[in-house]
C-alpha cells in the first residue's frame, strides 16, 4: 500500500483533469457522414403514416407537434423510429397510454431518437472501442450548462448487429426521402441521472453487489478538496459533460482486497497472521474503513484516488463495445501516469448481447467478472446508463501498482 502511495503522489488536479476535460462531450459537432445520393420518395413522417406497426409512435409525435418536423423535405435527419413492440417492450401497451404520457416526458423522450444529419448503420457507425458518439435533438437542460451542448446518443456495431446505448437496431437503414430510420428493439430512452448520483444512492448495505464502498472511496479520495473543484472525483462525476465508463467494485470486492491488504500492512508492523486477519475482518467490515483514522496511514487519500481514477475509462463503453480478443485500454490514471499500460478487456458474444465479460487491472492475478445484467435501474448491474457515463459492476477492485 505505502508504494502505490508512493507513486502516485502526483498533484491531484492532474488525475483530475484528464477526467474533468478531455472527456467532456462540450461542444460535440453534428454528424458529418458520408455523402450520399438524396433519396427520393416518400418522407420519414409518410412512412410512419402509412405503416400501421408505427401508431403508436404516430400518436406520440402528433401529440409532441413533431410530425410536421419528420416531413420536412429541407431537413435531413437520422430518426431511431420505435415500432409499437418497442413501445410495448418498454412497458406502454397501447396508444391511449402514449396519448395519456406527460408531454414534459414524451418530447424529450422523441427528441432524444433524432440524430441531426444521415447516419448509415454499415458506413457510419464504426465497431471500435469506445463507441460513436453523436449529438440528438434533446438540449441539456442542466444549469451552468452551455445551452448549446445537447444530449448525445452512442451507437455501435460489431459484425452481428447494430446498437445504439447497448439497445440492439431490429432493422437499419431504412431510407427517406428526407434522411435514414432505424427500428430499436425499445425505447431508447434519455439518461436523466448522474453517475455520482447512482454511485450515491447504491447503497444498500445488505446487498454485496451495492456500491457504498466506492463511495466511502470516492468520499475519502476527496479529502480536503473543494466541492466545486475540478480535483473533486464527487464534482466531476456529478458534471454534466463527462463522458466515463466506471468499473465499479461491488461492496464485497472492496471487502475482500482491503481486508488483504490491512492483514498485510498489520504483519509487516509485526503481528501474528491471525491476529492480524482477525483484526483487518473487524475493520474492513463496513464502509468506514476509509473513514477510520487509525488506516489513514494505511489508506492515503492519494492512494485511494489513484486506485479509483484507474477504474475510470475517458470514454463510453457499454458492453457490446468490449472486444471478444483480449484489448488493452486507458483509464484516467494515465493522465499522472502516461505509460501505464491500463486495463485489459474481453467479452464473450452470445446472441444480441454480451454473455460473458472482463476487466483486468496491471497487478491483479486474475480479470475481474462484469456482473452481466443491462437491466435499468435500481436491479442492473452492467449496462447502467447515465447522462455523463455508463456503469458496469465488477467483483474485484483493480490494482494498478504492488500494493
Amino acid at each position: 500500500m505505502k508504494k502505490v502511495s508512493h507513486i502516485l503522489r502526483l498533484p491531484v488536479a492532474v488525475l483530475l483533469l484528464g477526467l474533468g476535460m478531455s472527456s467532456c462531450n462540450k461542444d460535440v459537432p453534428d454528424a458529418v457522414p458520408n455523402t450520399f445520393p438524396q433519396p427520393t420518395g416518400k418522407s420519414m413522417a409518410d412512412i410512419i403514416n402509412a405503416d400501421t406497426s408505427y401508431s403508436f409512435l404516430k400518436a406520440g409525435l402528433t401529440r409532441a407537434g413533431m410530425l410536421d418536423l419528420l416531413g420536412n423535405p429541407a431537413s435531413v435527419y437520422t430518426f431511431i423510429a420505435p415500432k409499437n413492440s418497442a413501445f410495448r417492450l418498454s412497458g406502454i401497451p397501447s396508444v391511449a397510454v402514449v396519448n395519456a404520457l406527460p408531454l414534459t416526458l414524451l418530447v424529450p423522450a422523441l427528441q432524444y431518437h433524432i440524430i441531426p444529419g444521415q447516419v448509415y448503420s454499415s458506413l457510419n457507425i464504426t465497431n471500435a472501442v469506445p463507441n460513436n458518439q453523436l449529438p440528438t435533438s434533446l438540449i441539456f437542460p442542466a444549469p451552468n450548462t452551455n445551452p448549446l451542448v445537447r444530449f448525445t446518443t452512442f451507437p455501435s456495431r460489431r459484425d452481428n448487429g447494430v446498437w445504439v446505448n447497448n439497445i440492439p437496431i431490429v432493422a437499419a437503414d431504412i431510407t427517406a426521402s428526407n434522411g435514414i430510420m432505424h427500428n430499436p428493439l425499445t425505447l431508447v430512452m434519455p439518461p436523466t441521472r448522474s453517475l455520482w448520483d447512482r454511485i450515491n444512492t447504491d447503497t444498500v448495505s445488505s446487498n454485496n453487489k451495492s456500491l457504498s464502498y466506492l463511495r466511502a472511496a470516492i468520499i475519502r479520495a476527496d479529502s480536503g478538496q473543494a466541492p466545486t473543484s475540478l480535483a473533486s472525483l464527487i464534482y466531476t462525476l456529478s458534471y454534466p459533460p463527462v463522458n466515463a465508463t466506471i468499473f465499479a467494485p461491488t461492496d464485497s470486492a472492496f471487502r475482500s482486497t482491503l481486508t488483504l491488504a490491512v492483514t498485510a500492512a498489520l504483519m509487516k508492523q509485526g503481528m501474528p497472521q491471525a491476529q492480524a486477519f482477525a483484526t483487518a475482518t473487524a475493520l474492513c467490515a463496513t464502509p468506514a474503513v476509509f473513514s477510520n483514522p487509525a488506516l489513514y496511514a494505511a489508506l492515503p487519500a492519494q492512494t485511494v484516488k489513484g486506485i479509483v481514477v484507474y477504474h475510470l475509462v475517458l470514454n463510453r463503453t457499454f458492453t457490446n463495445n468490449i472486444p471478444v480478443t483480449a484489448t488493452q485500454i486507458k483509464t484516467a490514471l494515465n493522465s499522472a501516469i502516461p505509460t501505464h499500460p491500463g486495463l485489459t478487456i474481453s467479452s464473450v458474444f452470445a446472441g444480441p448481447f454480451v454473455g460473458a465479460a472482463t476487466v483486468k487491472g496491471l497487478y491483479n492475478a486474475s480479470a475481474a467478472k462484469i456482473y452481466i445484467n443491462p437491466t435499468p435501474e435500481p436491479n442492473g448491474w452492467s449496462d447502467q446508463h447515465y447522462y455523463n457515463g455508463v456503469i458496469h459492476k465488477i467483483d474485484q477492485v483493480l490494482i494498478p501498482l504492488p500494493l
